[in-house]
């Protein structure tokens, strides 16, 4: 996308040009319009999990931004020559569970005749536009805080391959299923956030980089304070790594460098791709504790502090 001409325009407070999590049009002093789009192929069998996966990972974008989702449109890709119409009915229905308990709006969606079946949703949220959170403002001091487990990847390419756990299959669906919007909402009536994002494609640490990318600023990531979920570990020193954890690190690996203390099979599980991941934001450090005790009495059970921002290092994470 480097070749393509940035769109220039005041009212415009971000678009692509720094890998957010959406877009933020200021339609007024006091209103700015959130716009995010998010589709994929299925990570689950069942299709009624898969449309409420899919859903929260596009309203996730909303919540990242400190914004509240207010409609949604439904994007189909469906085989309808070689599956059961059913199929799709039950995709949708439970991307409008997610949409419903979101508060928004289903208002239309597009669909297409595809080999594959992909599903997701345009989402369109509100927001102040002083209040927005972008993925970059860590200011040193700041603690960091990630809001769910890590291992997505790794155990949907085990699911893929019949060889998860029933207890795997229940503890990951469970995480893909669950907005963030608690954690958007406690970490927005907090205050003071300096920078946040939701943990995605780009692994816990592709996305940790751009929060840094040429800044004045550095991170710490301790390694044993990560949540990770159970059993991931023993299924990725198996064998089963996603393609993406291994792009993910070849793209982000002369930015981050490992310390003896931090072990391998963990530094692997912070470049595994994730799907409807946790938030991951700064806050002042005599905050973050606090802020991380009220979450899990809210049910938010796997928060923690899981790092700080530092000068000493700018533009670069050591994992420890």
């Amino acid at each position: 996308m480097r070749d393509l001409p940035l769109i220039q325009d005041p009212n415009l407070l971000t678009g692509f040009e720094h890998a957010e999590d959406a877009g933020v049009y200021k339609l007024s002093a006091d209103l700015a319009l959130v716009q995010t789009v998010d589709f994929f192929t299925p990570t689950v069998d069942d299709p009624f999990v898969f449309g409420q996966i899919a859903a929260v990972n596009a309203l996730n974008d909303i919540y990242a931004m400190g914004a509240r989702p207010l409609t949604a449109m439904n994007i189909v890709c469906f085989p309808i020559k070689k599956m059961d119409i059913k199929m799709l009915r039950e995709v949708l229905r439970g991307g409008l569970d997610k949409i419903r308990e979101a508060g928004a709006l289903l208002i239309g969606g597009h669909s297409v005749e595809d080999d594959e079946i992909k599903y997701g949703l345009s989402v369109t949220g509100v927001i102040h536009p002083d209040k927005v959170l972008f993925n970059r403002g860590a200011r040193a001091g700041d603690k960091l805080i990630l809001t769910k487990s890590l291992g997505t990847g790794i155990i949907s390419t085990a699911i893929k391959a019949g060889e998860a756990s029933p207890e795997q299959l229940t503890q990951v669906i469970s995480c893909m299923t669950r907005l963030n919007k608690n954690a958007s909402e406690m970490m927005v009536a907090e205050g003071d956030i300096h920078a946040c994002t939701d943990i995605t494609g780009f692994g816990f640490l592709g996305h940790a980089c751009e929060m840094i990318e040429g800044s004045d600023v550095g991170l710490n990531i301790s390694s044993s304070s990560i949540p990770v979920f159970e059993g991931a570990r023993e299924l990725l020193e198996t064998g089963f790594v996603p393609g993406g954890l291994y792009l993910n690190k070849n793209f982000r690996i002369n930015q981050v460098e490992k310390e003896q203390t931090c072990p391998d099979w963990i530094f692997d599980i912070l470049f595994d791709p994730q799907t409807a991941g946790g938030l991951f934001f700064s806050l002042p450090g005599n905050k973050a504790q606090n802020l991380v005790g009220k979450m899990r009495a809210a049910g938010i059970g796997d928060a923690a502090v899981v790092g700080e921002v530092v000068k000493d290092h700018p533009g670069k994470i050591i994992v420890y």
